[in-house]
């Protein structure tokens, strides 16, 4: 048996949409008329203990350093195709 592997770019838009309607499901399946008392799906999951806020070291939360790896690497091959 043959398997083909498709590549799929997903835009950080695209995941946030998706998440934010699971969200919103979640929200109504607890609380059906969540919007006549919380201003925004934010407040009324937080409420309802869908979501918390965690502590993390600001440091990760950079892009510049989340993603240095891949810009070490398009440096690399920046060197490699260019030279120096």
């Amino acid at each position: 048996m043959i398997h083909k592997w498709s590549l799929v770019i997903v835009s950080i838009s695209v995941l946030v949409y998706i998440a934010m309607m699971n969200l919103r499901h979640q929200v109504e399946e607890l609380l059906p008329n969540w919007e006549r008392w919380y201003p925004s799906l934010f407040d009324a999951a937080s409420d309802l203990g869908l979501i918390r806020a965690e502590v993390c070291d600001p440091g990760s939360l950079l892009l510049t350093r989340r993603h240095a790896k891949i810009r070490q690497r398009a440096e690399e091959a920046h060197r490699q195709k260019w030279g120096g």
